[in-house]
């Protein structure tokens, strides 16, 4: 996050902390009514569950909806529980279809049934049939607001159409061109529409290659295709070029947000729609499992350790050095197993190019292996004054560095390919690896050598 804006959200927290001391409703409600939707939503997830509900109260409900959908999923069930019926039934009035959709996914029936029951049958059938979709594809994502034309009229027909009628949804930087049934023809840009000649055909001046997106498109591939043609919006289809709906990129930026955090707390174990300032007691239970995991990691380095317990007690000095082994090959390990997570994520790794970027992984264990090998058997040799224990460590150093370098490729992939979010179990399996090869490559040699 850049300074600025860095300095700006902590502005607004601390901003929120002084009137929330207040305790005056006036100036929580002046406070509240001149931020974005966003902003509220980044400041309700940062308060405690009694400052939030102080918030919340004064929220006018036509902003309500915007802020659901942009707070995580356990703050929004808890704000959920404290929001009144009628103003949750003019929220979702006030939304765009493709925010109703996400926020409908989140409501717990009967408050889903009654929200239904209050929009019109036309409106309530449109989101029943978006609802279907899975919520992390392209169908999931998209928004129904769409604005469609025939490629056999002029374009001064279609600026007609477009002042009657009087608006159009955001992020429009094209209309879509279909045929008498619907189905996807082309894309006509506005740069075109305002700068040629009126008399002009839409089909002479539309773009006929133009990407269209199959509904059924996982959200993550969706947002690198946006990124990789910098795409402002996407129209959906359906199998059989259906026109659906459409994808803008304040959609996909919402996918980004939600991948990365989802990438940053699933390192540690956690959930990224967790509530920061849930009761200690949840909490802890939940934190509690991943620590009982890595419990079981611990004993079975531990237990490695153990099978050299007569080598330890006659040479007190491994005991002060074998961490470093376990430690830089942890440091190699993680900075390859970041490398091929990243990689899987962009779609940049496939069976094409992932044996050469074994071997390349390979030969960068092995070279900072030896160069490491040298300089900690120097320190260890001159440290203890034996050049043999500084060559025993230099030794379990590139051993354990090739290892690492290889588990860090490896682990990620064989998770990918086996449906394991690599980011969330990665770590812990690469940490048992370097941990177990690097203690038993130290020992096992000194056993050997030294005993």
């Amino acid at each position: 996050m850049p300074k600025t804006e860095k300095k700006q959200t902590e502005s607004l927290l601390d901003r929120a902390a002084e009137v929330l001391e207040t305790g005056s409703q006036y100036k929580i409600r002046d406070f509240v009514h001149s931020l974005f939707p966003a902003e509220t939503a980044n400041i309700l997830e940062s308060l405690e569950p009694e400052q939030r509900e102080k918030i919340w109260t004064v929220i006018p409900p036509n902003v309500m909806g915007e802020i659901l959908v942009r707070v995580n999923t356990e703050v929004g069930q808890s704000l959920l529980k404290i929001t009144d019926r009628n103003d949750l039934i003019k929220a979702t009035a006030e939304m765009e279809s493709d925010d109703m959709v996400d926020l409908l996914q989140v409501l717990p029936e009967p408050l889903l049934s009654q929200v239904m029951d209050a929009i019109g049958l036309q409106e309530r059938n449109r989101l029943e049939s978006a609802l279907a979709f899975d919520e992390h594809s392209a169908g999931g994502l998209m928004s129904m607001d769409v604005i469609t034309i025939r490629s056999d009229v002029n374009l001064d027909v279609v600026l007609r159409y477009l002042r009657q009628r009087g608006e159009m949804p955001p992020n429009t930087d094209s209309l879509i061109v279909v045929d008498r049934k619907d189905h996807f023809k082309g894309l006509l840009y506005l740069d075109k529409l305002l700068t040629v000649d009126g008399h002009t055909k839409v089909a002479d001046v539309m773009d006929v290659n133009a990407v269209a997106i199959p509904y059924s498109m996982p959200a993550h591939d969706v947002a690198i295709m946006f990124e990789q043609r910098d795409m402002v919006s996407a129209p959906v289809i359906s199998d059989d070029r259906r026109v659906l709906g459409r994808i803008t990129v304040d959609d996909v930026v919402d996918i980004i947000r939600e991948e990365a955090d989802h990438n940053i707390m699933s390192m540690a174990g956690l959930d990224e729609e967790q509530d920061m300032f849930a009761p200690v007691s949840v909490s802890a239970k939940r934190r509690a499992h991943w620590l009982g995991i890595n419990l079981f990691t611990a004993f079975l380095a531990s237990w490695v350790i153990g099978l050299f317990e007569a080598t330890l007690e006659q040479i007190a000095a491994l005991a002060v050095l074998m961490p470093i082994v376990a430690s830089m090959g942890g440091i190699a390990g993680t900075q390859t197993l970041t490398l091929v997570v990243r990689g899987l994520a962009l779609r940049q790794i496939s069976s094409a190019n992932a044996t050469r970027l074994f071997f390349k992984e390979l030969a960068v264990g092995a070279i900072n292996g030896v160069l490491w090998a040298v300089v900690v058997a120097t320190i260890g040799g001159l440290w203890f004054q034996s050049m043999s224990l500084g060559l025993l460590l230099g030794a379990a150093m590139i051993i354990n560095l090739i290892c690492a370098a290889l588990a860090g490729a490896a682990i990620p992939v064989i998770l990918d390919k086996i449906g394991i979010d690599p980011a969330l179990a990665g770590g812990v399996l690469l940490t048992t690896v370097t941990d177990v090869i690097g203690f038993m490559s130290f020992l096992g040699l000194a056993t050997i050598f030294l005993m």
